[in-house]
């Protein structure tokens, strides 16, 4: 195993320790998920361990079926006690980004509902400033050519249409298409938030801003440390 796995692994273990019996649990999208949906799954196999989890992607809806975990859609009757998911990057404010694998709409759907939001990740995802991860942009596909065109235009990136292996566009579980954006460094996440947000055809964006509580860093010697956001 990679020193990265070892370190997704291992605050995926942590995480799945924060479950409780009667919860309602959000779970994320991405490789180091799939860390915490198998130690969560060991222990609802082995403990008998009692809860409800909300999917942020059909990839996790598949993964968590084969580990028993049982699903609920995300509702006003089941908002999650806890959700878990990994980061593309975390500034020491605990600041995200977020979307590499697609989900960025369910999954900040699901953590901003949550009563408590814990990103996990290897050491590799901290970082002092957002943006050497090119930032997703969650788009409907009729927009995308107009938008790509005004954020040439006021931010001077030129955005990346996100493509599978056989050069078709990716679609995201709920229709949109993803524009990835290297903006190389994000001085100011929550401005440029909102400024995406109001470009017409953006649906959602891949900063997350005072959304997470607690970031479980796992290193390649298998220690995981807690960290919280720095005033």
């Amino acid at each position: 195993m990679s020193n990265t796995n070892i370190g997704k692994q291992a605050a995926g273990g942590v995480a799945a320790g924060l479950v409780r019996d009667g919860m309602v649990v959000g779970i994320g999208t991405g490789s180091t998920v799939v860390y915490f949906i198998e130690a969560l799954g060991r222990r609802v196999q082995t403990e008998g361990l009692k809860i409800r989890a909300i999917p942020t992607s059909e990839a996790t809806v598949a993964h968590a079926s084969r580990w028993g975990i049982p699903l609920v859609p995300l509702t006003p009757q089941t908002r999650p006690d806890l959700t878990i998911d990994g980061a593309d990057e975390a500034n020491p404010r605990l600041d995200l980004i977020k979307g590499g694998g697609g989900a960025l709409l369910r999954e900040k759907l699901v953590a901003a509902a949550a009563a408590e939001f814990v990103v996990i990740a290897d050491s590799s995802k901290r970082v002092e400033h957002l943006g050497a991860f090119p930032l997703p942009l969650a788009v409907v596909p009729f927009a995308v050519p107009t938008v790509a065109a005004q954020l040439k235009d006021e931010f001077e990136v030129t955005p990346r249409l996100r493509l599978l292996a056989d050069g078709e566009p990716y679609i995201t579980d709920d229709g949109l298409y993803i524009l990835d954006l290297p903006f190389g460094l994000i001085k100011r996440p929550a401005i440029l938030d909102k400024r995406l947000k109001v470009i017409t055809g953006v649906v959602e964006t891949g900063i997350f801003i005072g959304l997470a509580k607690r970031l479980l860093l796992g290193h390649p010697d298998g220690r995981v440390e807690n960290i919280y956001p720095a005033d």
